[in-house]
């Protein structure tokens, strides 16, 4: 299997090629934490693309439960089937959901499973899967058989932080952060989804985003994804860089900001400071 180096459609760095490529040699879920809009669901999605494998994505919600993730015995079909003589209710096994782990465990290729956000499910979630990451086998009681994982898939699990995660699943984990972009990396990452905007206008964007992450006391700082999409707009509404210039030489409220700023308490502080600014002038 051929190192994973990015896409032509997905930057990845050094650092996360390297955790990448450490994961899959240790045959170790990969345990991806970083800001939201860093690109964490992407890397699956890419990384399964490159190696020409299936994606099995697993997205996680308050309400999820590990067995879910092995399989579900529908008994409430069961008991409607018998009530009306269906004879598939003789065989329970019609009656057992499979999972995203009982997919990728029986996959005939090595895939890549995705357990996305796993901080938003309850803090016993990641306990307990503990057993069958370890082992790569489960059993399915209502058939009495045993489900034995053809080949480790490559699993990566990604985090927002909202919660901690407990030290037992820690430790079989390989964990990288992705920091955010810096400029110069963030350039790269544009050039990829806008490979003819003009240097001057991305310059000037930039540096104004920039500008706003490093703004004190916002409660949610833009982020890549957010800045693809005001990109695209001020390519839409043929926002003019002298534009931008001026915007962050006053220090105003950008253009199409509502792509940046995500809720009414961070535009509030910078139309505050803005405010603040001008009486300074």
């Amino acid at each position: 299997m051929s190192a994973f180096q990015g896409t032509s459609n997905y930057i990845a760095s050094n650092e996360l090629q390297l955790a990448v490529n450490a994961a899959i040699t240790l045959e170790r879920p990969l345990l991806i934490k970083g800001e939201p809009g860093t690109g964490k669901t992407m890397l699956a999605e890419e990384l399964a693309a490159s190696l020409g494998v299936e994606l099995i994505p697993w997205h996680i919600k308050s309400t999820t439960k590990a067995q879910q993730g092995l399989y579900e015995y529908d008994a409430v079909s069961r008991l409607r089937d018998s009530q009306l003589g269906d004879e598939k209710v003789n065989d329970i096994g019609n009656y057992i959901i499979k999972g995203k782990l009982w997919h990728a465990f029986t996959s005939d290729h090595r895939p890549v499973l995705l357990i996305d956000e796993i901080d938003k499910a309850d803090i016993e979630f990641p306990n307990d899967l503990l057993l069958e990451l370890d082992k790569m086998e489960f059993f399915v009681y209502e058939t009495q058989e045993k489900i034995v994982a053809k080949q480790r898939p490559i699993i990566i699990i990604t985090s927002n932080n909202e919660k901690e995660l407990p030290d037992a699943f820690l430790r079989r984990c390989f964990f990288h952060y992705i920091r955010f972009p810096e400029k110069a990396e963030m350039q790269a990452i544009v050039d990829v989804h806008f490979p003819k905007i003009k240097q001057k206008l991305l310059d000037e964007a930039l540096a104004l985003f920039f500008d706003l992450r490093d703004v004190p006391g916002l409660k949610k700082k833009p982020s890549t994804s957010e800045l693809i999409d005001w990109l695209k707009l001020l390519l839409a509404e043929d926002i003019s860089p002298e534009v931008l210039h001026e915007t962050r030489q006053k220090k105003v409220i950008p253009p199409l900001h509502g792509a940046l700023l995500k809720n009414e308490q961070d535009v509030h502080l910078f139309e505050k400071l803005a405010f603040m600014h001008r009486g300074q002038r």
